[in-house]
């Protein structure tokens, strides 16, 4: 997961204001008692924050795999 696939599915699965305090202010004990944001920022990544970040919110597992991706566009032939 890239950095920009994490930040689209934080702002898709709690919104901008809402998933923003959540990576400012959650604490996460799987990510040795961090925010999401100290953990990115100490290198931890972004697959393992967002999987922390779920597991915490209890986010269904269907909507935590593949979540952030942009559809690729379609080719015309």
């Amino acid at each position: 997961m890239r950095m920009s696939e994490f930040q689209r599915a934080v702002h898709d699965e709690f919104g901008d204001a809402y998933g923003r305090s959540l990576m400012n202010d959650l604490v996460l004990g799987a990510l040795r008692d961090r925010t999401a944001r100290e953990a990115l920022d100490a290198g931890v990544a972004p697959r393992e924050v967002w999987l922390a970040l779920c597991e915490a919110m209890d986010v269904p597992p269907q909507r935590r795999v593949g979540v952030g991706r942009i559809e690729p566009t379609k080719r015309s032939s």
